[in-house]
């Protein structure tokens, strides 16, 4: 017989397997390109696909993406913060904490995309037909 921790753990594993499948899905979609096709798939036979990570912009495109994942759960708490305004569900001091915490958090991101060379339009990724991960 089978525990809810036994469900918890085959659930969890279940969702590891999924995301694990549609990232390789996911990366089977990006072809090498010429310069880069020097290894070849021993199960295939075909060129290898895999991502060139150019060492000069690396440090530049991991920071893009830490920012752009720190502005998405900004904008995310923001709404929820506005929901719970809305909803009353705040007293005055927490509604002006809140917002005082957001405005500095808005403006410690601005001050890293400038810090990095960056806007933060620079963080709002094409999505291709989903559109852009940040709403306008």
């Amino acid at each position: 017989m089978t525990g809810p921790s036994d469900r918890a753990d085959s659930t969890g594993s279940d969702r590891r397997r999924e995301v694990a499948d549609a990232a390789r899905r996911a990366f089977a979609l990006l072809p090498a390109r010429a310069d880069e096709l020097s290894a070849v798939d021993d199960r295939t036979g075909l060129p290898a696909r895999r991502l060139h990570a150019d060492p000069e912009s690396v440090e530049r495109d991991l920071v893009t993406l830490v920012l752009t994942i720190v502005e998405l759960l900004r904008q995310l708490m923001e709404r929820q913060a506005l929901h719970r305004v809305d909803q009353g569900d705040l007293t005055e001091e927490q509604e002006e904490r809140l917002g005082l915490t957001l405005m500095l958090l808005h403006d410690r991101m601005t001050e890293l995309c400038d810090h990095y060379g960056l806007t933060l339009d620079d963080l709002n990724l094409d999505l291709g037909p989903l559109g852009t991960l940040l709403p306008p």
